[in-house]
């Protein structure tokens, strides 16, 4: 039953406590505690590795020219496809950390684009903000308003908004904008 243990526990990516490892066992045919299914993994050496909750996601070092801030703060904004703000988070998954990158109308408190990949890469911002200017069709002059990460920096994402004819704008770190 052992075998059966760090099978498991190397199938889960070391992610099954002893709740998830009697329930695996019990599926395979083996009738356990939750008590027992603890001792079994301490006796195989298993233990759970805790993922780190934290992942950075802006990276301002870099040499690439940024926007200046022209969105001062101000977030009430009168009109629709005026202001864009936008921003990359993630998401653990089973396969590993996912990456969304989001585009909201300020007017309307709405997502308007929005992309995910495995990758943080120019790509995922350029993908988001298509989508957005597809589906809304904003007018030149729009500000797109990001922090001062190197995808919203690329050269990629700055052609995409010249392309458009919008306005990039971005915040200093520790700014909302």
């Amino acid at each position: 039953m052992l075998e059966w243990v760090q099978r498991v526990d190397d199938a889960s990516d070391h992610t099954y406590g002893s709740r998830r490892m009697k329930r695996a066992l019990n599926c395979l045919g083996y009738p356990v505690s939750r008590n027992k299914a603890r001792n079994l993994m301490r006796e195989a050496g298993v233990q759970v590795r805790h993922r780190k909750k934290f992942k950075v996601t802006t990276n301002s070092n870099h040499k690439q020219p940024v926007y200046d801030n022209l969105l001062q703060r101000q977030f009430d904004v009168p009109q629709p496809d005026q202001v864009y703000a936008a921003d990359v988070t993630y998401v653990w998954t089973q396969e590993g950390w996912l990456y969304l990158a989001v585009v909201i109308d300020l007017c309307l408190r709405k997502v308007v684009g929005r992309s995910m990949s495995p990758r943080m890469k120019s790509q995922l911002v350029c993908d988001a903000l298509k989508m957005a200017a597809w589906q809304r069709r904003p007018k030149a002059g729009l500000i797109h308003h990001s922090d001062r990460g190197s995808q919203y920096a690329s050269k990629a994402f700055r052609k995409l908004l010249r392309i458009n004819g919008f306005q990039g704008s971005m915040s200093r770190k520790g700014e909302l904008g």
